[in-house]
Protein backbone atom coordinates (compact mmCIF):
# COMPACT_ATOMS: atom_id res chain seq x y z
CA UNK A 1 0.00 0.00 0.00
CA UNK A 2 1.33 3.43 -0.87
CA UNK A 3 1.99 5.34 2.34
CA UNK A 4 0.64 8.64 0.94
CA UNK A 5 -2.94 7.46 0.43
CA UNK A 6 -5.68 6.10 2.69
CA UNK A 7 -6.12 2.42 3.33
CA UNK A 8 -8.48 1.06 0.66
CA UNK A 9 -10.89 -1.51 2.06
CA UNK A 10 -13.46 -3.81 0.55
CA UNK A 11 -16.25 -5.28 2.65
CA UNK A 12 -18.17 -8.44 1.90
CA UNK A 13 -21.38 -8.67 3.87
CA UNK A 14 -23.34 -5.56 4.84
CA UNK A 15 -25.10 -7.02 7.86
CA UNK A 16 -24.83 -5.43 11.28
CA UNK A 17 -21.04 -5.76 11.59
CA UNK A 18 -20.42 -4.69 7.99
CA UNK A 19 -22.55 -1.59 8.50
CA UNK A 20 -20.78 -0.78 11.76
CA UNK A 21 -17.39 -1.07 10.05
CA UNK A 22 -18.63 1.28 7.31
CA UNK A 23 -20.06 3.76 9.82
CA UNK A 24 -16.82 3.87 11.82
CA UNK A 25 -14.63 4.13 8.71
CA UNK A 26 -16.75 6.99 7.31
CA UNK A 27 -15.22 9.43 9.80
CA UNK A 28 -11.65 8.14 9.51
CA UNK A 29 -9.49 10.16 7.10
CA UNK A 30 -6.97 7.33 6.74
CA UNK A 31 -9.51 4.69 5.65
CA UNK A 32 -11.73 4.46 2.57
CA UNK A 33 -14.27 1.72 1.91
CA UNK A 34 -14.01 1.37 -1.86
CA UNK A 35 -16.56 -1.39 -2.48
CA UNK A 36 -19.18 -3.40 -0.62
CA UNK A 37 -20.38 -6.81 -1.82
CA UNK A 38 -23.77 -7.96 -0.57
CA UNK A 39 -26.71 -9.81 -2.07
CA UNK A 40 -29.15 -7.16 -0.78
CA UNK A 41 -30.65 -4.37 -2.89
CA UNK A 42 -28.73 -1.10 -2.76
CA UNK A 43 -31.72 0.93 -1.55
CA UNK A 44 -32.43 -1.50 1.28
CA UNK A 45 -28.77 -1.58 2.36
CA UNK A 46 -28.79 2.22 2.43
CA UNK A 47 -32.03 2.23 4.44
CA UNK A 48 -30.64 -0.21 7.01
CA UNK A 49 -27.45 1.81 7.38
CA UNK A 50 -29.43 4.99 8.00
CA UNK A 51 -31.72 3.25 10.48
CA UNK A 52 -28.81 2.25 12.73
CA UNK A 53 -26.46 5.21 12.64
CA UNK A 54 -26.56 8.29 14.85
CA UNK A 55 -26.01 10.46 11.74
CA UNK A 56 -28.27 9.13 8.96
CA UNK A 57 -27.96 12.37 7.00
CA UNK A 58 -24.29 11.56 6.43
CA UNK A 59 -25.19 8.85 3.91
CA UNK A 60 -26.84 9.20 0.52
CA UNK A 61 -27.41 6.75 -2.31
CA UNK A 62 -26.92 7.55 -5.97
CA UNK A 63 -27.62 4.52 -8.14
CA UNK A 64 -25.26 1.81 -6.95
CA UNK A 65 -22.95 4.23 -5.17
CA UNK A 66 -23.15 4.95 -1.46
CA UNK A 67 -21.78 8.34 -0.47
CA UNK A 68 -20.40 9.26 2.97
CA UNK A 69 -19.55 12.92 2.66
CA UNK A 70 -17.07 13.05 -0.22
CA UNK A 71 -16.24 9.34 -0.08
CA UNK A 72 -17.91 7.12 -2.66
CA UNK A 73 -18.42 3.36 -2.28
CA UNK A 74 -19.59 0.99 -5.00
CA UNK A 75 -22.31 -1.43 -3.94
CA UNK A 76 -22.05 -4.76 -5.75
CA UNK A 77 -24.87 -7.32 -5.80
CA UNK A 78 -22.69 -10.36 -5.06
CA UNK A 79 -23.55 -13.55 -3.22
CA UNK A 80 -20.26 -15.48 -2.86
CA UNK A 81 -16.55 -14.55 -2.62
CA UNK A 82 -15.68 -16.26 -5.91
CA UNK A 83 -17.94 -13.83 -7.81
CA UNK A 84 -16.33 -10.60 -6.56
CA UNK A 85 -13.72 -8.89 -8.81
CA UNK A 86 -11.72 -7.11 -6.12
CA UNK A 87 -8.88 -6.43 -8.55
CA UNK A 88 -10.83 -3.72 -10.40
CA UNK A 89 -11.18 -1.76 -7.15
CA UNK A 90 -7.47 -2.00 -6.18
CA UNK A 91 -8.25 -2.71 -2.54
CA UNK A 92 -5.51 -3.24 0.02
CA UNK A 93 -7.58 -5.63 2.14
CA UNK A 94 -11.00 -7.23 2.14
CA UNK A 95 -12.96 -7.67 5.37
CA UNK A 96 -15.28 -10.64 5.07
CA UNK A 97 -18.02 -9.59 7.47
CA UNK A 98 -20.55 -12.20 6.42
CA UNK A 99 -19.88 -14.60 9.27
CA UNK A 100 -20.60 -17.34 6.73
CA UNK A 101 -17.42 -17.70 4.64
CA UNK A 102 -14.94 -18.94 7.23
CA UNK A 103 -13.22 -21.78 5.38
CA UNK A 104 -9.79 -21.44 3.83
CA UNK A 105 -11.26 -22.29 0.42
CA UNK A 106 -13.78 -19.43 0.56
CA UNK A 107 -11.21 -16.96 1.85
CA UNK A 108 -8.83 -17.89 -0.94
CA UNK A 109 -11.60 -17.07 -3.41
CA UNK A 110 -11.20 -13.45 -2.28
CA UNK A 111 -7.48 -13.69 -3.06
CA UNK A 112 -8.23 -15.15 -6.48
CA UNK A 113 -10.47 -12.16 -7.15
CA UNK A 114 -7.61 -9.75 -6.52
CA UNK A 115 -7.66 -9.10 -2.77
CA UNK A 116 -4.08 -8.96 -1.40
CA UNK A 117 -5.31 -9.95 2.07
CA UNK A 118 -8.55 -11.13 3.64
CA UNK A 119 -9.58 -10.34 7.21
CA UNK A 120 -12.43 -12.52 8.44
CA UNK A 121 -14.61 -11.11 11.23
CA UNK A 122 -15.13 -14.49 12.88
CA UNK A 123 -12.96 -17.25 14.19
CA UNK A 124 -11.74 -19.28 11.21
CA UNK A 125 -13.29 -22.52 10.07
CA UNK A 126 -9.93 -24.15 9.37
CA UNK A 127 -6.65 -22.90 7.88
CA UNK A 128 -5.58 -19.36 8.74
CA UNK A 129 -2.25 -17.52 8.69
CA UNK A 130 -2.84 -15.62 11.92
CA UNK A 131 -5.45 -14.64 14.50
CA UNK A 132 -4.72 -11.06 15.54
CA UNK A 133 -5.82 -9.13 18.62
CA UNK A 134 -3.68 -5.97 18.35
CA UNK A 135 -3.18 -5.34 22.08
CA UNK A 136 -1.98 -8.90 22.61
CA UNK A 137 -0.12 -10.13 19.53
CA UNK A 138 -0.17 -7.22 17.10
CA UNK A 139 3.63 -7.19 17.06
CA UNK A 140 3.68 -10.73 15.62
CA UNK A 141 2.12 -9.94 12.24
CA UNK A 142 4.06 -10.80 9.09
CA UNK A 143 3.92 -9.19 5.62
CA UNK A 144 3.40 -12.67 4.17
CA UNK A 145 0.08 -13.07 6.03
CA UNK A 146 -2.85 -13.29 3.61
CA UNK A 147 -5.62 -15.05 5.53
CA UNK A 148 -6.22 -13.31 8.86
CA UNK A 149 -8.85 -13.53 11.57
CA UNK A 150 -9.66 -10.83 14.11
CA UNK A 151 -11.12 -13.55 16.38
CA UNK A 152 -14.71 -12.83 17.48
CA UNK A 153 -16.27 -10.35 19.91
CA UNK A 154 -16.45 -13.00 22.64
CA UNK A 155 -12.96 -14.38 22.00
CA UNK A 156 -11.43 -10.90 21.98
CA UNK A 157 -13.12 -9.93 25.25
CA UNK A 158 -12.00 -13.17 26.89
CA UNK A 159 -8.43 -12.94 25.60
CA UNK A 160 -8.10 -9.35 26.84
CA UNK A 161 -9.33 -10.40 30.28
CA UNK A 162 -6.90 -13.35 30.43
CA UNK A 163 -4.01 -11.29 29.04
CA UNK A 164 -4.38 -8.53 31.62
CA UNK A 165 -4.95 -10.78 34.62
CA UNK A 166 -2.39 -13.35 33.45
CA UNK A 167 0.39 -10.75 33.63
CA UNK A 168 -0.19 -10.42 37.38
CA UNK A 169 -1.59 -13.78 38.51
CA UNK A 170 -1.00 -17.43 37.68
CA UNK A 171 -4.28 -18.74 36.23
CA UNK A 172 -4.39 -22.52 36.40
CA UNK A 173 -7.68 -23.00 34.55
CA UNK A 174 -11.02 -21.38 33.95
CA UNK A 175 -14.52 -21.54 32.55
CA UNK A 176 -16.24 -18.87 30.47
CA UNK A 177 -19.92 -18.63 29.56
CA UNK A 178 -21.00 -15.85 27.25
CA UNK A 179 -24.58 -14.77 27.86
CA UNK A 180 -25.10 -13.80 24.27
CA UNK A 181 -27.74 -11.96 22.28
CA UNK A 182 -29.43 -14.21 19.77
CA UNK A 183 -27.85 -14.26 16.33
CA UNK A 184 -29.03 -13.96 12.73
CA UNK A 185 -28.62 -17.68 12.08
CA UNK A 186 -31.11 -18.64 14.80
CA UNK A 187 -34.77 -19.31 14.06
CA UNK A 188 -37.53 -16.90 15.08
CA UNK A 189 -39.92 -19.84 15.44
CA UNK A 190 -39.13 -23.48 16.15
CA UNK A 191 -37.62 -24.78 12.91
CA UNK A 192 -35.76 -28.01 12.30
CA UNK A 193 -32.06 -27.31 11.83
CA UNK A 194 -28.81 -29.22 12.26
CA UNK A 195 -28.78 -28.81 16.05
CA UNK A 196 -31.55 -29.78 18.46
CA UNK A 197 -31.43 -26.76 20.76
CA UNK A 198 -30.71 -24.17 18.08
CA UNK A 199 -33.80 -25.44 16.26
CA UNK A 200 -35.88 -23.76 18.97
CA UNK A 201 -37.18 -20.19 18.79
CA UNK A 202 -34.51 -17.60 19.68
CA UNK A 203 -36.88 -14.92 21.05
CA UNK A 204 -38.68 -17.44 23.27
CA UNK A 205 -35.83 -19.39 24.86
CA UNK A 206 -32.51 -19.41 26.67
CA UNK A 207 -30.53 -21.77 24.44
CA UNK A 208 -27.31 -23.46 25.61
CA UNK A 209 -24.64 -23.70 22.95
CA UNK A 210 -20.95 -24.46 22.59
CA UNK A 211 -18.34 -21.80 21.79
CA UNK A 212 -15.16 -22.15 19.74
CA UNK A 213 -13.08 -19.66 21.74
CA UNK A 214 -11.59 -22.39 23.90
CA UNK A 215 -10.19 -24.13 20.83
CA UNK A 216 -8.54 -21.01 19.41
CA UNK A 217 -7.31 -19.19 22.54
CA UNK A 218 -3.93 -20.89 22.33
CA UNK A 219 -3.28 -19.27 18.94
CA UNK A 220 -3.36 -15.86 20.63
CA UNK A 221 -2.31 -16.74 24.18
CA UNK A 222 -0.21 -19.93 24.07
CA UNK A 223 0.02 -20.11 27.87
CA UNK A 224 -3.75 -20.67 28.05
CA UNK A 225 -4.02 -23.44 25.44
CA UNK A 226 -6.30 -26.17 26.74
CA UNK A 227 -6.93 -24.39 30.06
CA UNK A 228 -10.20 -22.54 29.43
CA UNK A 229 -13.57 -24.17 28.78
CA UNK A 230 -16.00 -21.97 26.83
CA UNK A 231 -19.75 -22.14 26.24
CA UNK A 232 -22.69 -19.93 25.28
CA UNK A 233 -26.19 -19.15 26.47
CA UNK A 234 -28.12 -17.44 23.68
CA UNK A 235 -30.83 -15.34 25.34
CA UNK A 236 -33.86 -13.38 24.04
CA UNK A 237 -32.00 -10.07 23.72
CA UNK A 238 -31.22 -8.48 20.36
CA UNK A 239 -27.97 -6.72 21.28
CA UNK A 240 -25.45 -6.65 24.11
CA UNK A 241 -23.56 -9.62 25.56
CA UNK A 242 -22.06 -10.54 28.92
CA UNK A 243 -18.90 -12.51 29.66
CA UNK A 244 -19.21 -14.64 32.81
CA UNK A 245 -15.78 -16.07 33.64
CA UNK A 246 -14.60 -18.12 36.60
CA UNK A 247 -10.84 -18.47 37.05
CA UNK A 248 -8.82 -20.80 39.25
CA UNK A 249 -5.71 -19.06 40.65
CA UNK A 250 -2.66 -20.70 42.18
CA UNK A 251 -2.88 -18.39 45.23
CA UNK A 252 -5.51 -18.13 47.95
CA UNK A 253 -4.76 -14.55 49.04
CA UNK A 254 -6.10 -12.73 45.95
CA UNK A 255 -9.17 -10.60 46.70
CA UNK A 256 -11.89 -9.33 44.39
CA UNK A 257 -10.47 -5.83 44.78
CA UNK A 258 -7.01 -7.08 43.75
CA UNK A 259 -8.56 -8.34 40.50
CA UNK A 260 -10.40 -5.05 39.95
CA UNK A 261 -7.24 -3.00 40.53
CA UNK A 262 -5.31 -5.03 37.95
CA UNK A 263 -8.15 -4.57 35.45
CA UNK A 264 -8.21 -0.80 36.14
CA UNK A 265 -4.51 -0.65 35.32
CA UNK A 266 -5.12 -2.71 32.18
CA UNK A 267 -7.81 -0.28 31.08
CA UNK A 268 -5.32 2.56 31.43
CA UNK A 269 -2.88 0.67 29.18
CA UNK A 270 -5.53 -0.06 26.53
CA UNK A 271 -7.74 3.04 26.34
CA UNK A 272 -10.68 2.72 23.97
CA UNK A 273 -10.33 -1.06 23.98
CA UNK A 274 -10.79 -1.98 27.65
CA UNK A 275 -12.81 0.00 30.20
CA UNK A 276 -13.73 -0.70 33.79
CA UNK A 277 -17.33 0.06 34.75
CA UNK A 278 -17.89 0.93 38.41
CA UNK A 279 -21.69 1.18 38.16
CA UNK A 280 -24.19 -1.72 38.26
CA UNK A 281 -25.00 -1.72 34.54
CA UNK A 282 -27.18 -4.00 32.39
CA UNK A 283 -26.91 -5.07 28.76
CA UNK A 284 -28.65 -2.09 27.17
CA UNK A 285 -26.14 0.25 28.82
CA UNK A 286 -23.31 -1.06 26.63
CA UNK A 287 -25.00 -0.47 23.27
CA UNK A 288 -22.98 1.86 21.06
CA UNK A 289 -19.77 1.32 23.00
CA UNK A 290 -16.68 0.70 20.85
CA UNK A 291 -14.58 -1.06 23.51
CA UNK A 292 -14.00 -4.78 23.23
CA UNK A 293 -14.30 -5.37 26.99
CA UNK A 294 -16.26 -3.40 29.57
CA UNK A 295 -15.11 -5.00 32.81
CA UNK A 296 -17.83 -4.98 35.49
CA UNK A 297 -16.04 -4.18 38.77
CA UNK A 298 -19.12 -4.66 41.02
CA UNK A 299 -19.55 -8.13 39.52
CA UNK A 300 -16.20 -9.51 40.73
CA UNK A 301 -16.60 -12.16 43.45
CA UNK A 302 -14.29 -14.48 45.32
CA UNK A 303 -15.70 -17.98 45.77
CA UNK A 304 -13.72 -20.29 48.03
CA UNK A 305 -9.97 -19.88 48.33
CA UNK A 306 -8.81 -20.07 44.71
CA UNK A 307 -11.86 -19.19 42.58
CA UNK A 308 -12.52 -15.71 41.18
CA UNK A 309 -15.70 -14.93 39.23
CA UNK A 310 -15.74 -11.93 36.90
CA UNK A 311 -18.27 -10.24 34.63
CA UNK A 312 -17.64 -8.25 31.46
CA UNK A 313 -19.76 -6.71 28.71
CA UNK A 314 -19.40 -6.08 24.98
CA UNK A 315 -21.32 -5.57 21.77
CA UNK A 316 -20.50 -5.94 18.08
CA UNK A 317 -19.52 -2.29 17.53
CA UNK A 318 -16.38 -2.91 19.56
CA UNK A 319 -15.47 -5.79 17.30
CA UNK A 320 -16.05 -3.64 14.21
CA UNK A 321 -13.58 -1.13 15.64
CA UNK A 322 -11.00 -3.87 16.28
CA UNK A 323 -11.34 -5.12 12.68
CA UNK A 324 -10.33 -1.66 11.52
CA UNK A 325 -7.46 -1.66 14.02
CA UNK A 326 -6.16 -4.92 12.52
CA UNK A 327 -6.48 -3.55 9.00
CA UNK A 328 -4.44 -0.51 10.04
CA UNK A 329 -1.75 -2.72 11.57
CA UNK A 330 -1.16 -4.38 8.21
CA UNK A 331 -1.32 -1.06 6.36
CA UNK A 332 1.39 0.32 8.66
CA UNK A 333 3.45 -2.85 8.19
CA UNK A 334 3.25 -2.51 4.41
CA UNK A 335 4.22 1.16 4.60
CA UNK A 336 7.31 0.26 6.64
CA UNK A 337 8.21 -2.45 4.15
CA UNK A 338 8.04 0.06 1.29
CA UNK A 339 10.34 2.49 3.12
CA UNK A 340 12.80 -0.29 3.91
Amino acid sequence: MASNRPLRLGIMGFGQTGRQIFDLAAVMPDVQVIAVADVGRADILHYLLQSETANPERYRLEGNFLWAGEQRTRLMSIDTPVEMPWDIFEVDMVIDATGVYRSEAHLRDHLSGGAPRVLVRTLPGDGIDRIVIPEINGDSIDPRDQLISAASPTTTALCLLLHILGQEFVIESGSMTTVHAYTADQALQDYAGSDYRRSRSAPKNIIPNSHEAGHWIGHVLPAFAGKIHTSTLNVPVQEGCMLDTTLVLDRDDVTAEDINDVMREGARRYPGVVSVIEDPIVSSDVLGRAESLLFDAPGTLKAGSHFIKTLGWYETRGHAARLLDVARLYADLDARQEVA
